[in-house]
């Protein structure tokens, strides 16, 4: 593996795997009341369009770490539309 995708691997992985205490706490307390619904939509929006441009330049470290971070930010969301 060359050193520029392990760097894009260590990145992605550190930038993504950030959203998991998020996930974990929004799910123990069923509660969104402080983020901002506008906010996380723009951020999906903005991860998709990440996720399909990594895709059409076959760049694995963006769109693995992008279909990742969308998954754990929609569970976010999901629980963002139920709880309020």
């Amino acid at each position: 593996m060359h050193f520029t995708n392990l760097l894009g691997f260590i990145a992605a992985s550190l930038t993504t795997f950030a959203f998991l205490p998020q996930v974990v706490q929004v799910w123990r307390s069923r509660s969104t009341k402080d983020i901002s619904l506008p906010m996380l939509v723009t951020f999906i929006l903005g991860i998709t369009l990440w996720l399909i441009y990594g895709l059409l330049v076959d760049a694995a470290p963006i769109y693995m770490a992008n279909g990742i971070t969308l998954l754990l930010n929609l569970i976010i969301l999901r629980f963002k539309l139920k709880y309020g």
